[in-house]
């Protein structure tokens, strides 16, 4: 009898170790957790700008850049997470902030197709059709959408 309750006291002391160490002592976990949840708002802000809910999208755009923020300290150097602080930043107006976080990217890859479009639209947006072309341009092999996407921005204007 006391060999069972022992027993049954290592178990449940290895169910709640186990519980516990699963649950969140583990700093990568929460750093992914926050690129998740940074382009998750941004997935969210997208729909709710294609609704035409600009307001509602704005806030969306905000909270994303907070996490990504989060994410760009704990993980420096990320083109990706660098990619999306500038996509929100320029969704909210940021321009500069968005040029400076794209540019940063591209240090890290140059050939990073997301970062190169969305640099180009900003510079449409901002009215420097040559920077534009010259994104396109980089991205005129890729045989993706991001080019096609550019290059229909680029015409229009």
């Amino acid at each position: 009898m006391m060999i069972k309750k022992y027993l049954i006291l290592i178990l449940i002391s290895l169910i709640f170790d186990t519980a516990i160490f699963a649950a969140g002592n583990d700093d990568t976990s929460t750093k992914i957790d926050n690129y998740k949840k940074g382009a998750n708002l941004i997935e969210q802000a997208k729909e709710l700008e294609r609704e035409n809910k600009l307001e509602k999208s704005a806030k969306k755009f905000g909270e994303a850049i907070k996490y990504l923020i989060i994410t760009n300290k704990n993980n420096p150097n990320q083109p990706d997470t660098l990619n999306y602080l500038g996509y929100a930043s320029r969704k909210i107006g940021k321009l500069e902030i968005a040029e400076k976080y794209y540019l940063e990217g591209l240090a890290l890859d140059a050939l990073h197709i997301g970062i190169n479009e969305y640099l180009g639209e900003l510079y449409v947006e901002t009215n420097r059709i040559d920077k534009a072309k010259e994104r396109l341009k980089i991205l005129q092999n890729c045989k993706c959408e991001e080019f096609e996407e550019l290059q229909t921005l680029i015409s229009k204007n």
